[in-house]
């Protein structure tokens, strides 16, 4: 027999000779290939990729010439900009498919050799997708290298495209239904062997058809071990590799147990020592009920996976506009910042981007969870992933690829599956401690019975135990549970980017909000206006519109804002008065507007109305015939302000309300929400020292903010929800992020994160007591090993089920 090859461990042919150093000896490869790729594993220092690695590689081929080339293309900015993030000008983060992934040691392995590059920042890769993110310094490295690199050690890096994955989950799911078919089938047909066999009387068939029918039996049952109970074994495998023991092991135990004593009891022709349908039964029953699991699972996280897709493949560009209206169809990768496209009614908007021409409804449903259409025009913004219903319109893109807000949720939902909530690795350990004590009562279970006398039942009572107590149903209890809860905070528009998040917020006490930009819109307003004898209200707000013409400052954004349909009187001889306000000449008088006691110097002394708002901040126009009109300008508080507070009050938590504003601004605002508890004039310091206050008296900390200076206290805080429309660096530093502004989804939030804890609790009662129960059961004999695979299937499927009711809305 021919020497296998070190790396791929196909066989060397005869007379070739492709020497490995490893670890001061010489090993053997098969070709060219595969000595580069395993010398080059080595040399970079991470030859504990060959022991740590639980599945075999394929045969490493040379990189084609033209397969390089290729990947030198990605070097142009103009094709990186559909999966390249640009952090800032030498920043940037690839979103990659990796192809050749077969266990955790390929991820440990492409992680550490691609990290050794010099200007890698990170590099992170989820082993359930095989999608890797990848952040370098353009100064010290290409993304070629990065690709070439991966190259190198046997692997394949393409950009990340949705078509691509959902062919390998296709692949995948055909694959299990083979296994699952191979298995179906012969379980009916060894059944209908094995049942003649169970329903005569000893001696009533004759031994030569007899041991026929075992014989048969055997050669049915043959596939399935060999096939569809694959994954069983590679799943042990990998974890005896790791030197522990997994939920597999068992599994594998009990069905190599099963089939080789039943093979040994027809070698020696033992008649009641035959049990090859319950092999094929119990093989067919934990497939189908993994198989279900898998498409339950798919079904948690569809909501989260949608989000991936929602970007079409093609739009029609104008690139003529406004000379020339001809259309013609480019891929999406293609498009750049200033590119006209055309969106027809039903078509998915392929790029952030500002509407030049056209008036319809916008639906952002799956983005920011807000199910009512939204009206656009000309002006107005929309984003990459929505929905034009109504007409067709017009863009001129803003964010194009990797840099749409769509792209940004995107990096975020990675980062939050790359985190592990505290319960999932709770009942990850506390399965692996079960699975060992599993073993140990199996291994007692059949020493009690052998010594009972009973040594050929006690090798079916020790297989019942065995696959009866698999502890799959308890792992599954958390991960099923928040994976379901955070499709469905998704579709609310709160998007869970930290894995604790959930668990925390069901758990809070206090909820402290930012004043401006949060429970306000952050943007200066007309709120309230008061004529006194001349001119008329309209006539005014014109007038005071016109004085501002040119003025960057807030308060004069609100009136110009005011009167943005409205044609504006010329002005001349204007002159500004710092801190004071501002004066022209128009109509042939001398106006003012600006602090009321600038005003009454040329209008003449005058008293405030009592209707104005008590927070807003008042200025006056008039001239020297008197005072004309007072405005009140202010930041408008959100409509759903006041109907959350009473909603978290109602919940029994405390409302905080803490902001940089003056006292008398936040005052009243606290006063119109029913605010006990609040602060004004607070710094950053003054916040993250408010909330560790909280904390130290043994609040749990709900903090909601959306500035720069809201980042220090959303990251201190037990968790935290940051404005979508608010700045990156209080999203990056949020727990979540409530993506469409709306913050009436916070109790929903809430109450989803309490369903979720108690379905978890259900989950994990109902798993402990599974085993509790079905454990002794089978130790006592009274689980057949086929009825013990039932059970343990439907357990599984109870859990992920019992999951699933969390994708369902509230009434």
């Amino acid at each position: 027999m021919n020497p296998t090859c070190f790396h791929c461990s196909l066989p060397i042919p005869a007379g070739q000779a492709f020497p490995i150093r490893y670890r001061e000896r010489t090993e053997q490869a098969c070709c060219a290939g595969c000595q580069a790729v395993a010398q080059t594993i080595i040399d970079s220092g991470l030859a504990d990729y060959y022991e740590h690695r639980t599945a075999e590689q394929r045969q490493a081929e040379p990189v084609p010439a033209e397969l390089l080339q290729q990947m030198q293309l990605y070097d142009n900015e103009a094709l990186q900009h559909s999966f390249v993030h640009v952090e800032d000008e030498h920043i940037r983060e690839a979103s990659l498919m990796l192809e050749g992934i077969t266990c955790a040691a390929c991820v440990w392995l492409n992680e550490h050799h691609v990290r050794k590059l010099p200007g890698v920042l990170s590099v992170d890769i989820n082993y359930a997708t095989h999608r890797a993110r990848v952040r370098w310094d353009v100064r010290q490295l290409k993304l070629s290298q990065i690709l070439e690199a991966i190259s190198a050690i046997g692997y394949r890096a393409h950009p990340y495209d949705a078509s691509r994955q959902e062919a390998l989950h296709q692949k995948e799911r055909k694959t299990a239904l083979n296994r699952l078919w191979v298995a179906g089938l012969s379980m009916m047909q060894v059944m209908m062997y094995a049942y003649p066999v169970y329903m005569a009387p000893d001696g009533e068939i004759e031994s030569q058809w007899l041991w026929m029918l075992h014989w048969s039996s055997f050669v049915l049952t043959l596939p399935v071990v060999l096939y569809s109970a694959i994954p069983f074994y590679r799943g042990t495998w990998r974890d005896l590799k790791r030197g522990r023991v997994g939920m597999d092991t068992p599994v594998t135990i009990g069905i190599l147990t099963a089939f080789l004593a039943s093979l040994w009891a027809l070698l020696n022709k033992i008649e009641h020592g035959v049990y090859f349908d319950s092999v094929s039964m119990f093989i067919f029953l934990l497939l189908g009920g993994r198989y279900l699991e898998s498409m339950a699972r798919r079904k948690t996280g569809e909501a989260t996976e949608k989000l991936v897709k929602l970007i079409p493949a093609f739009a029609h560009a104008v690139p003529g506009w406004p000379q020339d209206q001809a259309q013609q169809e480019v891929a999406v990768s293609q498009l750049a910042v200033g590119d006209v496209v055309l969106v027809k009614p039903g078509e998915t908007i392929p790029c952030d981007g500002d509407i030049l021409e056209g008036h319809s409804s916008v639906d952002e449903a799956l983005l920011t969870g807000e199910s009512t259409p939204i009206t656009k025009q000309a002006g107005d913004s929309v984003i990459a992933g929505s929905v034009n219903q109504a007409s067709p319109l017009l863009l001129r893109l803003s964010r194009t690829g990797s840099d749409t807000r769509l792209a940004g949720i995107v990096r975020l939902m990675d980062q939050a599956l790359a985190e592990k909530p505290r319960l999932a690795e709770l009942a990850d350990r506390y399965a692996v401690w079960f699975v060992t004590v599993l073993l140990l009562a199996a291994a007692a279970t059949y020493i009690g019975w052998s010594l009972a006398g009973s040594q050929e039942h006690a090798l079916w009572v020790t297989v019942a135990v065995l696959v009866v107590s698999c502890p799959c149903a308890l792992s599954l209890a958390t991960p099923a549970a928040l994976t379901a809860a955070t499709g469905h905070m998704a579709q609310l528009g709160i998007l869970t980017t930290r894995g604790h998040a959930l668990e925390t917020l069901a758990r809070i006490s206090d909820v402290v909000f930012d004043k401006t930009g949060t429970l306000t819109h952050g943007r200066m307003q007309l709120l309230a206006s008061h004529g006194f004898s001349h001119p008329n209200a309209g006539q005014a707000l014109a007038i005071a519109a016109a004085l501002e013409q040119g003025s960057e400052h807030p308060i004069a954004r609100a009136l110009l804002h005011a009167t943005a349909d409205s044609a504006l009187p010329a002005c001349g001889q204007r002159s500004n008065q710092p801190g004071q306000g501002v004066e022209a000449d128009i109509t042939g008088q001398r106006w003012r507007l600006g602090r009321p006691a600038f005003v009454a110097g040329l209008s003449g002394s005058f008293s405030l109305p009592d209707e104005l708002p008590a927070s807003a901040t008042i200025i006056a126009l008039g001239d020297a015939r008197g005072v004309a009109a007072v405005f009140a300008i202010g930041d408008q508080v959100r409509d759903d302000s006041a109907a959350l507070i009473r909603a978290l009050q109602a919940r029994g938590l405390r409302v905080h309300l803490l902001s940089g504003d003056a006292d008398k601004a936040v005052a009243s605002l606290a006063s119109q929400l029913h605010i006990a508890d609040y602060r004004a004039a607070a710094t950053p310091e003054d916040k993250l020292a408010y909330v560790s206050q909280l904390q130290q008296g043994g609040a749990r900390v709900l903090m909601v903010g959306d500035g720069v200076n809201d980042a220090p206290v959303l990251a201190r805080a037990d968790v935290s929800l940051a404005m979508g429309g608010g700045t990156d660096v209080a999203r990056a530093s949020g727990d979540m992020v409530l993506m469409g502004d709306e913050l009436g989804r916070l109790p929903q939030a809430l109450g989803l994160a309490a369903r979720s804890m108690h379905i978890i609790r259900q989950n994990l009662a109902w798993a402990a007591l599974y085993n509790l129960v079905a454990l002794p059961l089978a130790m006592a004999g009274w689980v057949t090993p086929w009825l013990a695979s039932l059970g343990m299937a439907l357990s599984s499927l109870l859990v992920v089920s019992n999951a699933l009711r969390l994708t369902k809305r509230s009434k």
